[in-house]
């Protein structure tokens, strides 16, 4: 009576993890998915497996893939899993506390996993790689990636070269939508920089009297020490705890000056100070 191979004895790379911390069911559950699948899909179900035993699985796959590659020579892409299999290990015994002086007993299981890859025949492998062409059009379209790329730049020149005269006109017609496009933005630059309503800040007094416009650095002139802001409308003295964050495109000599230009001072600072005022009103009633 003539018996076929024994399934710890078939051909092929082997990686094997023992004593595992999990039983022999829960890892056959697990093998069971991957049995017969080539290693790229084995791993894939591995990975979005959601189980615990797939963990330990997929790195004794990977064992087995790396003894294949250093030990025979075998290419990742040509290996299979042709078997797998978990045989029951040492059971630990454990117990724990009952009632009435009684124990319970605990069993925690182990097991050995063995995970054996083997080599696509001739025949097999060629079908593998059909279907992998079919998942793939980019790739069954031929060659590398770089020669699909050198033959979409050919296939650009020829066209170039048969309507060289469209780009040029279609050139020119860019040119003079760029040209139209800068000069509307250097407009809304200019409107959004000087505000409706308001002076030219780069003439003298342009807020009236008492008001300066500042230096190309920003720096004040002499005799002028507030700070103003022309798109805020706010001004800043020298005790404002803004003064040295704000940048000045106005300056004024006093407090007075930028009030009659229209400036008003801070929400907070405004109301710090009529707070003041009115206690003073009242200091002075009393």
């Amino acid at each position: 009576m003539a018996f076929g191979v024994k399934t710890n004895e078939r051909p092929g790379t082997r990686a094997q993890l023992r004593h595992a911390r999990f039983s022999a069911y829960k890892a056959r559950e697990v093998l069971n998915l991957i049995r017969g699948k080539s290693v790229a899909e084995a791993r894939a179900i591995l990975q979005f497996t959601e189980r615990g035993a797939a963990d330990s699985i997929i790195k004794i796959l990977d064992s087995a893939v790396a003894n294949a590659e250093h030990n025979d020579g075998i290419a990742a892409s040509e290996l299979y899993v042709s078997a797998c299999f978990a045989d029951e290990g040492p059971t630990l015994k454990r117990f724990r506390p009952r009632a009435r002086g009684r124990a319970g007993k605990i069993r925690k299981r182990t097991c050995h996993i063995t995970i054996i890859v083997s080599r696509y025949s001739s025949a097999d492998l060629e079908v593998v790689q059909a279907k992998a062409a079919r998942r793939s059009p980019a790739a069954a379209a031929g060659g590398s990636r770089a020669q699909r790329v050198a033959q979409s730049r050919k296939s650009g020149e020829s066209a170039q070269g048969a309507e060289s005269e469209a780009p040029a006109a279609e050139a020119s017609i860019e040119e003079a939508s760029a040209d139209s496009a800068d000069t509307e933005a250097a407009d809304v630059i200019e409107s959004e920089s000087s505000p409706q309503g308001l002076a030219d800040l780069s003439a003298e007094a342009p807020f009236g009297p008492g008001s300066a416009a500042a230096h190309e650095d920003g720096s004040a002139p002499d005799g002028f020490t507030i700070k103003g802001n022309a798109s805020s409308k706010l001004y800043h003295p020298e005790d404002s705890p803004f003064y040295g964050r704000t940048i000045a495109e106005v300056w004024f000599d006093s407090a007075e000056s930028a009030e009659a230009a229209g400036f008003s001072l801070p929400p907070s600072m405004a109301k710090k100070a009529a707070e003041a005022d009115s206690d003073d009103a009242t200091e002075g009633e009393n």
